[in-house]
């Protein structure tokens, strides 16, 4: 992978880097909008491509089980099916099977589960996720990993990253054979749960292999905020500054600008959009429920300076509406706004990276955003 550093900040690790993958170059910090089923929910492709986002994440584990391998092989992959000619991150489905625990077996082969859809039981290698995200023709893939819960006991973590390694030297054995076909980059992942040894352990074991870049798992899975910061700070340390560094699972702008300040340059959450569906909204002052009775007679727009489409056309009183008469047009108003607001934020902490005040930035926005 052709990765490059383009600014490093001086007082933190953030840093602005890019690569460039099969449909086209990555700029970083970068948040990838989830488009579990292949689009992301309440917003079209049009609007993403238009707003500049040119990195969404699907799911490997529920486009498998629907619409199917076959049909996405037959549409000549998953950019041609879902008209998306950007690129595009598929996540193994790992941590979708974590969480049917009652419901799926892991062993040293692979996971047996059933289908949360109609109950089918399915088996899946490590081999097999990485043959369905070639038949995608992925631009960034994922391998299968074990994912472990906050608290979990000590035996059991150890287990698990065990696991983790070993499907990890099957994922890129099998990924290096088919990798000129098309170019997509695979990524390992550094488990551990929240024991520092056990970090240590597979942040070692993942950057000795030939990974074109790194991504840190098990994180903002139950834990307090400080341990989460805790346990990014420390494995951060270890991971190997000239590859892509990728959290999983984050997507709010205090937990962004804490992964950024540890130098990480990716990171995914349905979190923008999930609660942007439910009415609540990013401001820089922070959260708002627009269902709230406050806003009945509020003639201004969600953000001022925002230049989203909700934000230069509507009023938080009309949005307030469109939710309380259930009108679609509400939680596709909020959806964007949301994803525009992560995206100024983005830009701002770019900006703030090439000027060298990251440190000053975050502190005046953490303690604007924290007052509500």
């Amino acid at each position: 992978m052709d990765f490059k550093i383009i600014k490093a900040d001086s007082s933190s690790k953030a840093r602005i880097t890019e690569f460039i993958l099969p449909h086209g170059k990555i700029s970083t910090p970068i948040f990838m909008p989830v488009g579990t089923n292949g689009s992301v929910k309440a917003v079209k492709h049009k609007t993403l491509h238009d707003s500049g986002i040119n990195l969404i994440l699907s799911n490997t584990y529920h486009l498998y089980l629907r619409p199917g391998s076959d049909i996405i092989k037959r549409a000549g992959g998953l950019h041609n099916f879902i008209s998306w000619n950007q690129n595009i991150l598929t996540d193994s489905g790992g941590f979708q099977i974590f969480s049917l625990a009652p419901f799926r077996k892991i062993t040293k082969d692979g996971i047996k589960f059933r289908s949360h859809i109609d109950g089918s039981y399915h088996t899946l290698t490590p081999e097999d996720v990485i043959e369905l995200q070639r038949i995608f023709k992925s631009d960034i893939l994922m391998p299968l990993d074990v994912c472990t819960a906050y608290g979990t006991e000590y035996k059991k973590s150890i287990n698990a990253i065990k696991i983790t390694h070993n499907w990890a030297e099957r994922s890129i054995e099998y990924w290096k054979k088919y990798r000129e076909e098309w170019g997509g980059e695979l990524f390992g992942i550094i488990q551990g749960n929240f024991y520092k040894d056990l970090r240590k352990e597979s942040a070692e074991y993942i950057c000795n292999m030939d990974f074109p870049g790194i991504a840190i798992g098990g994180l903002s899975v139950g834990e307090s905020f400080d341990i989460f910061n805790e346990f990014l700070e420390y494995t951060s340390e270890l991971i190997d500054n000239n590859k892509p560094h990728y959290l999983m699972g984050i997507g709010t702008p205090e937990y962004i600008i804490e992964a950024v300040k540890n130098g990480i340059d990716m990171f995914d959450c349905v979190y923008p959009t999930r609660i942007a569906r439910n009415g609540t909204l990013f401001t820089r002052n922070g959260k708002i429920v627009i269902k709230k009775e406050i806003f009945a007679d509020d003639f201004g727009p969600i953000e001022e300076n925002c230049k989203c489409f909700a934000c230069t056309n509507y009023s938080r009183a009309f949005i307030r509406h469109l939710f309380k008469t259930n009108e679609i047009l509400g939680p596709m108003l909020a959806t964007e706004h949301n994803l525009t607001f992560i995206k100024d934020l983005i830009s701002e902490i770019k900006s703030n990276i090439e000027s060298d005040t990251f440190m000053d930035f975050r502190k005046r926005f953490l303690d604007n955003y924290g007052r509500n």
